[in-house]
């Protein structure tokens, strides 16, 4: 695959209930189309829309064993990922999309 960066991130709802995982080599777009529910399916559907985890990566191939790795895991151990760099889940992505 081409080289970049690419990202494995992790998406709550505002109630922290449902967790997606995810990955891209453009966030900004991704969690776009994300946030003005252009991506249907899952998000969509759980109103699943804030950026509470993001690790990068140089190599496509990396990036979706990471987030196979990520999704495989339990949920206990998302949120302790989450936890390690957002302990408030603070949205990461709050000033992005402001008019």
């Amino acid at each position: 695959m081409s080289q970049g960066e690419y990202y494995v991130y992790i998406l709550a709802n505002d109630r922290r209930t449902v967790l997606y995982t995810g990955v891209t080599n453009n966030l900004e777009r991704r969690l776009y189309e994300h946030r003005s529910r252009e991506a249907s399916g899952f998000t969509k559907r759980y109103n699943v829309r804030r950026l509470v985890y993001v690790e990068t990566s140089p190599d496509a191939t990396a990036a979706i064993q990471r987030e196979k790795q990520i999704k495989a895991g339990s949920r206990a151990k998302k949120e302790a990922l989450i936890n390690q760099t957002n302990p408030t889940w603070s949205d990461l992505a709050a000033d992005w999309f402001k008019p």
